[in-house]
């Protein structure tokens, strides 16, 4: 099984601008979300811990594997989605035309940036790769894991502007035979109990 974790809040998006490439530190809530991930795994139950190599991913998985006694190894295709020129911007910052191009078409890419397409294709890299016995965590970020339920699912990229999907929130997928199949989606319980 491979647990998705997105990652704890930052200030870029507890303010509501796009992230991306942006590496930004977990801000204390961030932290407190980090701790509550690491508590809902059973003791014992964790055999790998991997990561995008964004500091909010990482600080996010050395919390988790802090926990269960593992080690943290960084994986590229984990990063998040490249958005170019558009980081750090708010929504409302993009104009609508492009906004509403990038939503229709999945090999569209923001300026200086990488399309959901290319997301997809090395999120099912890692997917076919590291997807097998026991239970490896994997932190990253929003597109990587809506890109990771795609795959599982079997169905196009354009499937992600339908998804919902918080911070620190976990997301299972497992392999039955030759295919992904997804046990779970946007676990959240998890940070309400630590409250």
């Amino acid at each position: 099984m491979i647990a998705f974790v997105r990652h704890g809040q930052t200030a870029v998006n507890r303010d509501g601008r796009l992230q991306g490439r942006v590496d930004a530190p977990l801000t204390d809530l961030g932290r407190e979300q980090a701790a509550s991930i690491a508590r809902c795994f059973a003791p014992g139950s964790v055999t790998l811990v991997l990561s995008s190599p964004l500091l909010r991913a990482r600080d996010t998985a050395v919390a988790i594997a802090a926990a269960h006694g593992v080690g943290v190894e960084v994986d590229d295709r984990l990063v998040e989605l490249d958005y170019g020129e558009w980081d750090r911007r708010s929504l409302a910052d993009v104009s609508p035309e492009e906004w509403k191009r990038w939503r229709a078409d999945p090999s569209f890419s923001p300026p200086g940036g990488e399309s959901l397409v290319d997301v997809g294709e090395r999120v099912a890299s890692f997917c076919e790769e590291r997807l097998g016995d026991g239970l490896v965590v994997a932190v990253s970020h929003v597109s990587p894991i809506k890109a990771a339920v795609c795959w599982a699912l079997g169905i196009d990229q354009r499937a992600t502007w339908r998804m919902h999907l918080d911070l620190a929130s976990v997301t299972r997928i497992v392999r039955r035979g030759d295919a992904g199949v997804l046990t779970s989606y946007n676990e959240t319980a998890h940070l309400t109990a630590a409250h």
